[in-house]
């Protein structure tokens, strides 16, 4: 790579390359990180390039999505190029574990003969492989989307049919930073749709009043709210609060929480800009939509936009303010399983999970818990950034727990709703890290008993629970309440 460039004026040509280096460095750190520390050497050699700012430009949130919705021919064309870069990624664990089991028994699993495995004929071969693999799937896709284009000629752009539309959200869930940081097809942009299922476009009626988000959990998308149903909780909301406006928010949800957090903020100031008529905005979110809602708040009140002040009401249901067990306990069997040998390797497969699940270990929803590292990852807990909530926002938060009558144990709060903890759903953290605690009234918690995590969101009393709160609007009186516990049948104290 050339340094010839002058300090003081570097073509724009080699800072484009400079990041996309970055960028490839982020990639692929977890399946080989002798080579990243190869890029990372030749990177220091360039002295009129900032680390630290690179490093920003490859992380900064981008501006609200102008992409229309997916169509049947982006996804096609990005399954193929995901099935691509998959083998492309099975061959670089395959190659991992290849190299340990070789080097291990000789005792020479290190750093420098790791460097020599880099450099030697069995490098070559799966670099061969790679480039092979990469080249068929090319040739695929674009013979593939001509024969596809050809068979829509004269047809008009329709949305995705339901079960596809919700394949495409499952598959963002689970690697949606690689699809954004390969550009492929599949990745989902952030887009609003109203009340019927449609995007909300530019030739949309103008909307005035009160606007009600809802906004989905990980894996899901905005059909998970089952709009234009009758027991759905976007109709609850529209039937129970006169002269309001449902919109249901589907996104990338494999993303970083924080980037969505960035991305709708910028897409609700985007939103009051062009219809000022707005009064009151109320945000509702199911598991990771809660923190993709706070995150926005506070993005929001950091660039002093203007829709924040119109926020009325925050609602969370199930949303993990203080992290989700499963994915803390998935971290930890999978550092245990990177020090047993010849089990390392296969360790890295959990690397491919999507950074907006990794969020989730802390429920961290700030740039700062990520940004500065150099791997997928987050601060660990006691290093995590608080974030208050919004103190002209009326606050509620929601729990639920499998358990159908209150238990005096710890293992009933433990288990929560069987993904989440019902301490964690309601922001309370514990006495070791009280400054991540979220002081939200009593009167304004609920725990929903008997109901587990996938059906909170379709329970009646849960909708009962948030149409009331939302009919409220503003009610002081709330705060002074006792705690609300909601049982499927009948109050059951067992001690």
């Amino acid at each position: 790579m050339s340094n010839s460039t002058s300090p003081t004026s570097p073509a724009s040509e080699d800072l484009s390359q400079q990041y996309s280096l970055y960028e490839t460095c982020e990639l692929i750190n977890a399946s080989n990180p002798v080579y990243l520390e190869d890029l990372h050497q030749q990177l220091d050699h360039l002295d009129y390039l900032d680390e630290n700012a690179l490093i920003n430009m490859a992380y900064e949130p981008s501006a609200p999505s102008k992409k229309p919705p997916l169509s049947v021919s982006n996804v096609l064309e990005g399954l193929v190029q995901l099935a691509t870069t998959g083998a492309v990624g099975a061959t670089e664990i395959i190659e991992a574990i290849h190299s340990e089991i070789l080097l291990r028994p000789l005792g020479r699993f290190n750093e420098d003969h790791l460097n020599r495995w880099q450099q030697g004929v069995t490098r070559r071969l799966y670099n061969v492989v790679r480039y092979t693999m990469q080249s068929v799937g090319r040739g695929v896709t674009s013979s593939s989307m001509q024969l596809y284009r050809k068979s829509l000629i004269n047809q008009k752009r329709r949305l995705l049919p339901e079960r596809l539309k919700q394949l495409v959200n499952v598959i963002n869930g689970m690697v949606g930073d690689h699809l954004v940081a390969r550009d492929n097809p599949l990745a989902v942009p952030m887009v609003l749709y109203d009340r019927y299922g449609q995007p909300l476009g530019a030739k949309a009626d103008p909307l005035c009043g009160r606007v009600i988000v809802l906004c989905h959990g990980l894996c899901l998308s905005y059909l998970s709210w089952h709009p234009c149903e009758e027991d759905s909780l976007g109709e609850h909301i529209a039937l129970s609060v006169p002269k309001s406006t449902v919109l249901y928010l589907d996104y990338n949800t494999g993303r970083r929480i924080s980037q969505n957090g960035h991305n709708l903020a910028n897409l609700l100031q985007q939103l009051v800009i062009k219809n000022p008529d707005i009064t009151q905005i109320d945000l509702v979110g199911y598991s990771m939509g809660g923190l993709v809602s706070r995150s926005a708040l506070f993005y929001g009140e950091q660039e002093r936009q203007d829709w924040v002040a119109r926020v009325g009401n925050l609602v969370t249901i199930g949303s993990p303010h203080q992290g989700a067990i499963l994915e803390r306990i998935s971290y930890h069997l999978l550092d245990i399983m990177a020090k047993v040998p010849f089990a390392g390797s296969l360790s890295k497969l959990g690397d491919i999970r999507s950074a907006g699940i990794i969020d989730l270990r802390h429920g961290c929803i700030r740039d700062e818990d990520w940004k500065g590292l150099k791997v997928r990852d987050v601060l660990p807990e006691d290093f995590r950034h608080p974030t208050k909530l919004p103190r002209h926002i009326n606050t509620f938060f929601i729990a639920g727990s499998i358990a159908e009558g209150v238990y005096e144990s710890k293992a009933s709060n433990l288990v929560g709703d069987g993904l989440v903890m019902i301490e964690s759903a309601l922001g309370e953290a514990g006495k070791t890290h009280e400054n991540h605690h979220l002081y939200v009234p009593e009167g304004r918690k609920a725990v929903f008993y008997g109901v587990n995590h996938i059906n909170l969101q379709y329970d009646e009393r849960v909708h009962n629970q948030v149409s009331e709160w939302l009919q409220a609007n503003r009610d002081s009186e709330s705060a002074l309440k006792p705690r609300i516990h909601s049982f499927p049948d009948e109050i059951e104290v067992v001690v």
